[in-house]
Formats: structure tokens, C-alpha cells, sequence
């Protein structure tokens, strides 16, 4: 993407391995362009003008900016900087100092971050308070070596506005993507995966998330704190704790997502711990429809004053619990006579309009009692338990407040989806094979 300041009088440099590269990069004109020949150029870099810095096309990541393992290995310093088609590696691994390969604090705007590879301790690339960014196509890499923990972000946005993160690849960092106080960002097609979150969200308001895809990750999309989100169209594949993630999450839509494989490794076992596709935690007034939620221990787990919710036109399949609800309000997950598609639904459709001609209820009084007191697991198929199961279907008086879904689909309206991400899945599986050998 060109740099619009004084093009007029914009240069190209070439630079070579034995040059002093942050002299040239001091003697540079605002709207220049610095050509990084193939090598290794070490050291900590500052860019106080608005110029391009780049490589030939033959020599694409190639050029390698090596920060000799402290500090920032680029560091922003102004707006209109373009950094593109660079190896960036080696950089600082403080993350009290927020070490990055790629760093801006500064009120920065027109930044374009484009065909990077990234691969070191910190964090990937840390952008605050700029706005109007561009981040394409970069590849980021952690090191796997360190703990989780210990690990910085691939990409941080803290209070900026206006920034596309679009077709990136992050992995072996903390969390992929982490968005703190940050509005009207879209985060689009980016593919993260082998992280604790893939996306993390703190604080942010009217943003989008869309069409992005992570795996192996604890949880796919952690959302917290944020209200008028657009997450739509996005996939999580292989997580261990959560699907999605929504704690305080308000007046959002979280539509057309497919959840696949949630489920906690038996080692990592405890009393409460199971695989959710969707948790919703203290969020109300959001929209829930057109998700595919498809083995996971527990489809859907809402709690702590989670109401006002819209649920409706999802697929729940083959998720032992398709309902964990802990409230005592009923609620009603359709909207204008269209229901959800439940795998176990055993009801009927007699005037064949594709309806259930039967309410689906998928919690009663004995999933509340083992809710509260797990011990319970063990008596589930007891004669006792039967017969109290029996009762409550007889005289509904006794049913205690839970979910219904009065207009329960007969067949999944994402068959053509599920396909679509049987492929994706397909796709992982082989290039886990091909990375195995």
C-alpha cells in the first residue's frame, strides 16, 4: 500500500547487510523507500519518518531484522510508516516492557504492517493508541519452548481505533489476537491456532470478528467485557475449555459460527471442568442464531443472570448435555415460530411443516440436582432416578424453570455448512500429518 506523504519527492534506497541501517533510516525523507537486500540486519531499529520499509520481491523475507534477543526490534515513531515483506526475528522476551518485534505507543495513523514472518518471545506486533492501521497477511510465531504464559500476544491492539487484522496466521504465542479498549476494528479471515485464546477481547466496543478460523487452542474466542460485537461467520475446531467465551457480553450477535470438538483432555480432568461450546456468562441482551455447535460436553452453558437472550436457528448436535442452564426464570429459545435443530430431539412432525410438534425441554429437575451436587452422577440410571424422571414428565407442576424451545426444527439448516467444515477439518488433519513426517 503506497505512502501518500510527499510522493513528489519520495526516493528509493537499496541497503545492503553492511550498512549502517538505522543511520540510513535516520537520513531518510518522509514518503521514502527503503530497500532491505537479502541478509541479516541486527540491532534495535527506530522509525521517526514516514517511510516504506521493504525488500525486493526476490529477496521477500529474506531480509532479516535480528534483534539480537532484547527490546523492540522495530519501533514506531510516527504515523504513514509501511513495513512489508520482512523476516522480523530475535526480539525481547520482557513482557513487563511489552518487548515486540513490531512496536507503536505513539498516536499513530496509516500504519501498514503487510507479508511479514515474525517469530520470537514477546509479543508479535503491539500497536496503541494509532488508528486507521492495516495488518495483512503477516505470519507470527511464538516459542513453543516457554510457557503459555510467559509468552506474549501475536497481535495486541490497545486503544486504537479503526485497525483491519486481516488474513494473518498466529500460533505458539499466548493468545492469538488480544483487543484491550479498542473500538470499531474489524478482525477478519485470520487463522490462529495452538494458543491458550485465539481471540481475546477486553473492554471494546462495536467491533467485528468474522470469518476467522482457530484450533488447538483452550478457548477459540474468549469475549469479556464488550458490548455491540458482530461475530459472525467464524470457526473453532479442537478446543479443550470453550468454543466462545462470553462473560459480561451485551447487545452483540454471535451468528453463523461452527463449533466443533470441545472437550477437556482427561488429564487435565477436574470436578466442573468440561469442554462448553458456547458459556455465557452474566451477558444479556445479545443474539445467539445460525451456530453450529457439534460435539462438545456441554453445547451450551448460560449462568449468572444470562436473560434476554435470543436463541434460535442453531444446530446443537451430538453434544452429551445440549443444556446446562442455572437460572430460576424460564426462557424461550425461538423467535417468530423457528426453533433449533437438537440431535436428541425424539418429538414429531405430523402436518409436516419441518416443526416439532412437540415442546423440547432439555434440562429437568434431575440435570439440576446433578448440577449442584455431582456426586449424583453415579445414580443416573438407579431405578430411583427413573421413576423421579417418570413423575415430572406426568404432572409438568413439578418441572422446575429451564429452557423451552417451543418450535424445535426437525432437520439442521447447516448441512451444506457442516459439510463445508468438514473440509476445513479434513484440510488440519493433513497438514498435521504432513508436519508430523
Amino acid at each position: 500500500m503506497p505512502i501518500s506523504i510527499n510522493q513528489a519527492y519520495a526516493s528509493e534506497v537499496m541497503v545492503l547487510p553492511s550498512d549502517n541501517l538505522q543511520e540510513m533510516i535516520d537520513n531518510a525523507n518522509d514518503g521514502d523507500t527503503l530497500i532491505l537486500s537479502a541478509g541479516r540486519y541486527r540491532g534495535n531499529f527506530v522509525i521517526y519518518r514516514a517511510i516504506h520499509l521493504t525488500t525486493t520481491p526476490d529477496d521477500q523475507q529474506k531480509a532479516i531484522i535480528d534483534a539480537q534477543g532484547d527490546g523492540h526490534a522495530i519501533l514506531l515513531k510516527n504515523s504513514h510508516i509501511s513495513i512489508e515483506n520482512l523476516t522480523i526475528e530475535n526480539w525481547g522476551s520482557d513482557l513487563t516492557e511489552q518487548h515486540s518485534g513490531i512496536y507503536s505507543d505513539e498516536k499513530a495513523s496509516h500504519l501498514v504492517i503487510q507479508n511479514n514472518y515474525l517469530k520470537g518471545d514477546g509479543f508479535g506486533i503491539w500497536l496503541q493508541k494509532g488508528e486507521s492501521i492495516h495488518v495483512i497477511n503477516n505470519t507470527i510465531e511464538g516459542n513453543l519452548a516457554l510457557r503459555s504464559a510467559d509468552r506474549g500476544n501475536g497481535i495486541q491492539l490497545s486503544i486504537v481505533k479503526n485497525v483491519e487484522v486481516r488474513d494473518n496466521e498466529v500460533f505458539h504465542t499466548r493468545d492469538g489476537l488480544y483487543i484491550i479498549s479498542s473500538q470499531d476494528n474489524v478482525l477478519e479471515n485470520n487463522t490462529l491456532h495452538d494458543l491458550r485464546y485465539g481471540i481475546h477481547y477486553m473492554y471494546s466496543h462495536s467491533n467485528k470478528v468474522l470469518n476467522n478460523l482457530a484450533y488447538n487452542t483452550r478457548a477459540g474466542y474468549a469475549l469479556m467485557s464488550s458490548r455491540n460485537l458482530i461475530v459472525d461467520g467464524n470457526s473453532t475446531l479442537d478446543s479443550e475449555d470453550y468454543g466462545f467465551l462470553m462473560n459480561f457480553i451485551t447487545s452483540s450477535t454471535i451468528s453463523n459460527n461452527y463449533i466443533k470438538n470441545v472437550w477437556t483432555k482427561p488429564e487435565n480432568k477436574v470436578l466442573g471442568r468440561d469442554g462448553k461450546g458456547l458459556f455465557v456468562y452474566n451477558s444479556a441482551y445479545n443474539s445467539i442464531y445460525g451456530n453450529v455447535i457439534d460435539t462438545t460436553e456441554i453445547g451450551i452453558h448460560l449462568t449468572a443472570g444470562s436473560e434476554h437472550t435470543k436463541v434460535y436457528a442453531n444446530s446443537f448436535i451430538d453434544n452429551p448435555t445440549q443444556v446446562k442452564y442455572v437460572s430460576n426464570k424460564n426462557q424461550e429459545w425461538s423467535q417468530e415460530g423457528v426453533g433449533n435443530y437438537w440431535s436428541n430431539y425424539l418429538g414429531w412432525d405430523m402436518n409436516n411443516d419441518k416443526i416439532g410438534d412437540v415442546v423440547f425441554e432439555p434440562n429437568d429437575g434431575i440435570d439440576k440436582l446433578v448440577w449442584q451436587y455431582p456426586e449424583m452422577k453415579m445414580l443416573m440410571d438407579s431405578p430411583a432416578v427413573i421413576i423421579l424422571r417418570w413423575v415430572q414428565r406426568q404432572f409438568p407442576i413439578l418441572k422446575p424453570s429451564g429452557v423451552k424451545d417451543s418450535f424445535p426444527l426437525m432437520k439442521s439448516p447447516h448441512a451444506s455448512q457442516s459439510a463445508e467444515n468438514s473440509n476445513i477439518e479434513l484440510s488440519l488433519v493433513q497438514l498435521n500429518v504432513k508436519d508430523v513426517h
